[in-house]
């Protein structure tokens, strides 16, 4: 049996987002390698945190033994220096970055320079920072962590068979997959296609609204507004057999974020063979060879409805941005493979 190893996120971590299914994945295979793996569900408000949420760090590394091996989400972690510091000289503390928190689009100016802050303080304080891509580690070293204190561990991807696309005779099908969020740009998206109302397609968002309400109701007004509710969906959070489907039956996948710190469904269109349409966000260059598809400035409406025509009409560039994305999915690691270098990883730093 290895080493036992405490893993404290952010509330329940089946919550439907990426870095959420990072750290179950990770966990569920590193229990499968005969690692003994304890999962502690922080409740509280993260990660601009709440009295609730600094308690139940506290107990929480309070409670582990001295000598004890623990990882935190960056999410619960960035906003807790002091925390950190009380614990760092009696346990073995390791961060887990998605992205830094300052790097969440739509900050308030001040909001961001106290994660910023806070945040290089709270990793200064722990002996390694694994992190989800070469961008984040580049981020990470900008924080001042040295950089033989960091490790790139890449999300994994299921393997998955090609997409079929849509029936004979229906239009084609956009889907877009991500939390309805400002930095995930749905509104960019919409405002796009907005201009391409003379072509046909038809869009499918899927995601949760819940993160953020006052930002998915402007959303659905802008929808409404624009003519455009028969064509865009709205689905909000959906489970894994509607999401398959959805993957299966579309032409392109659209993900318009500010600012990524890998894109795990970005991964997952590559492994169907969709071409995608997305932008030079923080990671995803490094995950989207520019060859599967097109990569766009953020923010950048005129570009991102170019990008989408030139892939809906030139059935040519279509198809040899869906070779691109089935040649890059052989290169994908599987979460095996992804748990096997997180292991490494943490006995490395810890």
């Amino acid at each position: 049996m290895k080493a036992a190893l405490h893993l404290l996120v952010p509330g329940p971590i089946n919550r439907p987002t990426g870095g959420s299914r990072y750290d179950a994945r990770v966990a569920e295979e590193l229990r499968a390698m005969h690692w003994t793996v304890t999962v502690h569900e922080l409740p509280g408000a993260f990660p601009a945190t709440d009295a609730k949420a600094r308690d139940a760090l506290h107990a929480t590394l309070a409670a582990l033994p001295d000598g004890s091996r623990a990882i935190i989400d960056g999410l619960a972690l960035g906003d807790s220096p002091d925390i950190v510091a009380a614990h760092v000289a009696r346990l073995r503390l390791l961060a887990l970055v998605h992205h830094p928190l300052g790097d969440e689009t739509g900050l308030d100016p001040a909001l961001r320079e106290r994660f910023l802050v806070r945040e290089a303080r709270a990793l200064a304080g722990c002996a390694g920072v694994i992190v989800t891509s070469r961008h984040t580690r580049r981020r990470v070293a900008e924080l001042g962590v040295p950089d033989t204190c960091i490790r790139v561990v890449v999300p994994g991807t299921d393997p998955a068979p090609p997409a079929r696309g849509p029936d004979p005779g229906e239009p084609p099908m956009l889907l877009c997959v991500g939390s309805v969020i400002p930095r995930k740009g749905q509104d960019v998206l919409v405002a796009a296609l907005e201009r391409l109302r003379d072509t046909p397609w038809q869009c499918l968002i899927a995601g949760s609204t819940a993160a953020d309400p006052p930002f998915a109701a402007a959303l659905h007004n802008r929808i409404d507004d624009a003519g455009l509710t028969g064509r865009i969906t709205l689905a909000g959070e959906c489970g894994p057999a509607r999401l398959d489907r959805a993957y299966d039956r579309s032409t392109l996948f659209v993900l318009p974020s500010h600012y990524e710190g890998y894109g795990m469904v970005l991964a997952e269109a590559l492994a169907r063979g969709l071409p995608v349409v997305s932008t030079t966000g923080g990671a995803i260059p490094d995950t989207v060879p520019e060859t599967a598809g097109r990569l766009v400035p953020p923010g950048d409406t005129t570009a991102l409805a170019g990008a989408i025509t030139t892939l809906l009409h030139d059935h040519g560039a279509r198809a040899r941005a869906a070779r691109a994305a089935r040649h890059c999915a052989g290169s994908l690691p599987n979460w095996t493979e992804t748990a096997t270098v997180f292991a490494r990883a943490v006995e490395d730093l810890s």
